[in-house]
């Protein structure tokens, strides 16, 4: 059976959070409903972590207080997101499975008490989770509350990689099945090498903690293993409800903010994306961090509308610092996702709880209750997102496309690379940042998809590039396309080794250039970076000594053991350009850059003032604009139309406040 459901059953914007009664008396839980009615909520997830108050004992199920609140939420009106608590199993399954526990790294068994703590290959963990979701499923599949089911919680976090004698057998079954014999093995893994030559599966470990660095394709191998097997635990359950059920079937991604799923593999098993966001607390522009979330979850899912399933209404409970959210920043926080997506916004959670790791964790009805002024925002919120349920369905389009290739982290954030400076997330945000400045609208890509509709390609860390997907990049710019390429790119295979022919050499025609040596900078170092015509500009981190094949010089090192040779280069290839970058330029010098990059590309950056956040939804009949404003000052641009927020008739310019947020539908 297959879902005939691309969204859950719900008229406009999705508006809720998760739900957890079992931790409330009954007498609560009316008084959470009317209040969810109050607060125009029409969502909530429920059941996800409660495997051990309804399977009470193996095989012994006690659905009683789910029936009674299910039905409390149908006859509220209020719609149901049903998990599979299967991300906390309860103690009576570890005392009778001790095998199922994970093993860390380091060898350490992990216990019982948190979350996350079984072994993603115990056979009888899985049995488990496959008999709890089909006796879940059987029994709510018509239940007219549940629109939604919700498999699990947030794959891989806090555990990804497992050690366990269960993990060690299954990633050698699926080593043979990806390489056949034990000569391609050695030849994919280099284990020339230290002498590290198998020949016996048997042989194989997981990549445990050793003496010195492991064998680095083993542990990129170990990551692509514990992403397929969190995976095939997600397929168990959701076939096993879909044998019931008709409804669309998620799971919770955490977009930007975990490494251990590849997303892109993992969109194409649900029936809608959804995806859990919390602002860094540290980050002081968290709200950039927030839009790359949201346009990873979007791209992802192939552009379609996508569920928040997750974010919080102020502080969080797990960072070092947890900082509560200023009056209006929720509402900010929520239309951002909006803008860029997403059809439904949900919290973590609806009640604050009293007990347990997150009794600090912000929640829509706060400890401090109804007359708080978070509750007086969720309200006002849900007003909001009713006002503006025509948006549903929309879409966002892009020009621009940013690699983002989770195999390529991976591989890239291992141990001894040339410099520990280097890492995949800071590059990605520091071109992602410029593009957000210039208030150009980005949707991520893998190097090896078709890149023909973007006028712009941009490749921020992509350390590892096949022969294949760089050749697909080369007939990117030939057919006229525009690439930006930064350093340390393209410089190993799939299996971690360098290519033959030296560093970059699937990316020589297209940016007219090799790479000889690389030449990272001591802790601190900075240089200058001379641009005719631009000015100078201060960089860090990265130099190279490039050997130009038909590029052009467009801004030379001013110093450092690069000084005088090329920083950024240009060349004609075909009927596109590629554009190299082969150090990190300060904020001016990225505005620079792209400047001349836009102008190649044919785009012409958004005219806005500093702080203003502009994004665009396109429906069959309308196109809205969502305007938020993050800066201390009124904040004006071009508009015309109706702000669905305030009834208001915009012609020709319209102000958002400082902190405001404006939702347009545009006559333009």
């Amino acid at each position: 059976m297959t879902s005939p459901h691309a969204w859950p059953r719900l008229q406009g914007i999705a508006y809720g959070g998760d739900y957890n009664p079992e931790q409330w008396p009954r007498e609560v839980w009316r008084e959470d409903a009317a209040l969810m009615r109050e607060a125009g909520v029409n969502l909530v997830s429920v059941g996800i972590f409660s495997w051990g108050l309804i399977e009470v004992a193996e095989g012994e199920f006690d659905f009683s207080w789910l029936d009674e609140l299910l039905d409390l939420m149908h006859e509220n009106g209020i719609a149901v997101d049903l998990g599979t608590p299967t991300a906390s199993p309860p103690a009576w399954f570890f005392a009778n499975h001790p095998e199922a526990r994970v093993i860390d790294r380091e060898g350490r068994v992990m216990g019982f008490g948190s979350r996350g703590m079984a072994s993603h290959s115990s056979p009888a963990y899985r049995e488990a989770i496959v008999r709890y979701a089909d006796t879940l499923a059987a029994r709510y599949a018509t239940h007219p509350a549940v629109v939604l089911w919700h498999v699990h919680n947030e794959y891989g976090v806090p555990v990804g990689e497992d050690h366990s004698p269960a993990s060690v057998a299954a990633f050698r079954l699926w080593l043979q099945d990806r390489y056949g014999t034990l000569d391609a093995l050695n030849s994919a893994w280099g284990t020339a090498f230290w002498g590290q030559h198998y020949t016996d599966w048997e042989h194989i470990d997981s990549p445990a903690i050793a003496p010195s660095v492991v064998n680095p394709a083993q542990r990129l191998d170990f990551a692509r293993f514990t992403d397929h097997q969190l995976r095939a635990c997600f397929v168990l359950e959701r076939d096993a409800i879909r044998v019931h059920a008709d409804q669309p079937i998620t799971t919770n991604f955490m977009a930007n903010q975990s490494w251990t799923t590849d997303l892109w593999a993992w969109a194409r098993e649900v029936d809608v994306v959804s995806d859990d966001h919390y602002l860094w607390a540290a980050d002081e522009d968290a709200h950039i961090g927030l839009a790359i979330a949201a346009d990873l979850t979007r791209s992802v899912g192939g552009g379609k509308p996508w569920i928040l399933m997750e974010h919080s209404t102020s502080a969080v409970n797990w960072q070092p610092r947890n900082i509560a959210k200023r009056p209006g920043e929720m509402k900010r926080n929520s239309l951002t996702h909006v803008g860029r997506g997403a059809d439904g916004i949900l919290f973590f959670q609806w009640r604050a709880g009293r007990s347990g790791a997150e009794k600090f964790h912000s929640a829509m009805l706060p400890h401090a209750g109804r007359e708080s002024r978070v509750f007086r925002e969720v309200v006002a919120l849900g007003a909001d997102l009713q006002r503006i349920g025509e948006l549903q369905g929309s879409v966002v389009q892009a020009d621009v496309a940013v690699l983002w290739d989770f195999e390529s982290f991976w591989a890239q954030d291992l141990e001894w690379r040339p410099s520990e400076d280097v890492a995949h997330a800071a590059q990605v945000r520091h071109f992602y940042e410029q593009l957000w400045r210039d208030g150009i609208t980005v949707d991520f890509a893998l190097p090896g998809q078709d890149l023909s509709g973007y006028r712009l390609v941009v490749a921020p860390a992509q350390y590892m590039l096949s022969t294949a997907d760089a050749e697909n990049l080369e007939r990117y710019v030939a057919g006229g396309g525009t690439l930006l390429v930064s350093f340390f790119s393209g410089i190993v295979d799939e299996n971690d080794a360098v290519h033959v022919g030296g560093f970059a050499p699937g990316l020589r025609d297209a940016l007219g250039l090799s790479v000889e040596e690389f030449l990272p900078l001591r802790e601190g170092a900075r240089h200058t970076v001379d641009w005719p015509g631009q000015g100078t500009f201060t960089a860090d981190i990265w130099q190279e000594d490039l050997v130009l094949r038909g590029a052009v010089t467009v801004a030379s090192h001013g110093g450092g053991p690069g000084e005088g040779e090329p920083a950024v280069t240009r060349n004609t290839h075909g009927e596109g350009v590629g554009w190299y970058v082969s150090t990190r330029l300060d904020a001016a010098g990225m505005a620079a850059l792209f400047s001349d990059v836009y102008a190649d590309a044919g785009i012409v950056p958004a005219s806005r003032p500093e702080g203003l956040e502009l994004m665009t939804r396109r429906g069959d009949d309308a196109i809205y604009l969502i305007a938020v404003n993050h800066g201390d000052d009124d904040a004006s641009f071009v508009a015309n139309g109706t702000d669905l927020l305030t009834g208001a008739e915009i012609a020709g310019t319209a102000t958002v406040p400082p902190g405001g947020v404006a939702v347009i539908r545009s006559t333009d």
